[in-house]
C-alpha cells in the first residue's frame, strides 16, 4: 500500500476563506411588509412634487441656454471658416445671434485677416454658460429643504 504525503491543511483553509469572501449572497428581490405594519419608504408627495418642479425648471433653463450657446458656437465656426454672409441660412444665423453678441463686441480688438476670429461670440458663450449655472444654482438654493 502506498503512503501518501501529509496534507497541507493551511492550503485548504485559505481556499475556503477565499471562497467565502468571493461568494455572492443572493437576497430576495423585494420584501413586502406585513399587512399590519406602517412603513414609510419614500418621500411624501409634496416633496416629490417640489422635486419634479425643480427638475423641470432646471431642465428648461439648461435647454434654453444650451440652444443659445450652440447658436453662438455655430456663428463662431461660420465666421472662423469665412462663410458667405449673403447665404440666407448664414445671414439668418448672424441676425438672430447679433443681439446676443453685441454687448461683447469691442472688448477685444478684432484680429485682421481672412479668417475672422469672433471673440465676442466666444465671450457670449462663456457668459451664457455662467448665467445658466447661476440660475440653476439659485433655483436649487431657493427650493432646497430647510433644516432646523
Amino acid at each position: 500500500m502506498a503512503t501518501s504525503a501529509p496534507r497541507n491543511d493551511r492550503d485548504t483553509t485559505q481556499r475556503v476563506e477565499r471562497y467565502e469572501r468571493e461568494r455572492i449572497i443572493e437576497r430576495p428581490a423585494s420584501t413586502t411588509p406585513t399587512s399590519g405594519s406602517n412603513v414609510n419608504v419614500g418621500p411624501t408627495t409634496a416633496v416629490v412634487a417640489r422635486n419634479d418642479a425643480v427638475w423641470a425648471v432646471t431642465r428648461i433653463v439648461t435647454l434654453l441656454f444650451t440652444v443659445l450657446e450652440v447658436l453662438l458656437l455655430l456663428r463662431f465656426i461660420l465666421k472662423l471658416f469665412g462663410a458667405n454672409a449673403n447665404q440666407p441660412l448664414v445671414s439668418g444665423l448672424y441676425r438672430v445671434t447679433e443681439p446676443l453678441v453685441r454687448p461683447f463686441q469691442g472688448i477685444f480688438p478684432e484680429p485682421s485677416g481672412p479668417p475672422a476670429l469672433d471673440l465676442a461670440a466666444l465671450l457670449a458663450v462663456a457668459f451664457f454658460f455662467l448665467i445658466a449655472a447661476l440660475v440653476v444654482a439659485i433655483v436649487r438654493a431657493i427650493t432646497a429643504p430647510r433644516t432646523t
